[in-house]
């Protein structure tokens, strides 16, 4: 996609990539992303999950919701996103960093108002958070999906911007007796616990991790 002046940074350009491979990919592997809006000139910041599916981005909330209500008819919108994959320690404080990949986009939602595609969006959303559990589960009841809003965002106006490699020490600090270098970061999904009503049930085969067998 076109950069644009916003979706253009005014520093460190060259880490930015405005194709849709890049942007796809960091959205796919993130379950969550912060929805931006200034409604009545107060700024609001909402955290929540989301799927994209081909060049939409979509989220979910009450029907009773305020802040769903005031970005469903069209109000502009910014959604951030950012994976952190590394904590970059330097030889002095002013040259620490983060290796992150992030997406920043601008759109306006777009109210899924059909029962069918409303439920496909809610399906895509569960099964990004909790993998193969939809035909698992009790089916959705159509009062469910009725009292839930389902906005879908064009991705049309984004950027990736990534950060990696070691700490960029200035070069008098190279040579102090200082350790310097990554501290890795990841996230992963450990055994599930049974709530009271489990305990008796074996765990079904799409909650077993991938790297444990029981």
């Amino acid at each position: 996609m076109q950069p644009t002046s916003k979706t253009t940074p005014s520093r460190l350009a060259k880490r930015t990539r405005h194709d849709d491979e890049a942007i796809y990919a960091i959205l796919d592997e993130a379950l969550f992303c912060t929805v931006s809006c200034v409604i009545d000139g107060q700024p609001f910041a909402i955290p929540t999950a989301f799927a994209r599916y081909g060049n939409y981005v979509y989220i979910h909330g009450s029907v009773g919701s305020h802040f769903i209500r005031a970005i469903e008819n069209g109000a502009p919108v910014c959604i951030s996103v950012m994976l952190t994959d590394a904590l970059v320690v330097a030889k002095s404080a002013f040259s620490h960093s983060v290796n992150y990949r992030s997406v920043i986009m601008f759109s306006s939602a777009e109210k899924v108002e059909a029962y069918h595609p409303k439920a496909e969006a809610l399906k895509w959303i569960t099964e990004k958070i909790v993998p193969n559990s939809w035909d698992y589960l009790r089916p959705m009841t159509e009062s469910e999906v009725r009292k839930t809003t389902v906005l879908a965002f064009k991705i049309e106006e984004a950027s990736a911007k990534y950060r990696t490699g070691m700490p960029n020490d200035e070069v008098e600090d190279k040579a102090l007796p200082i350790w310097s270098g990554l501290i890795p970061l990841r996230t992963i999904r450990e055994a599930p616990l049974a709530d009271d009503s489990s305990q008796s049930l074996s765990l079904p085969a799409h909650l077993i991790p991938s790297d444990i067998s029981i």
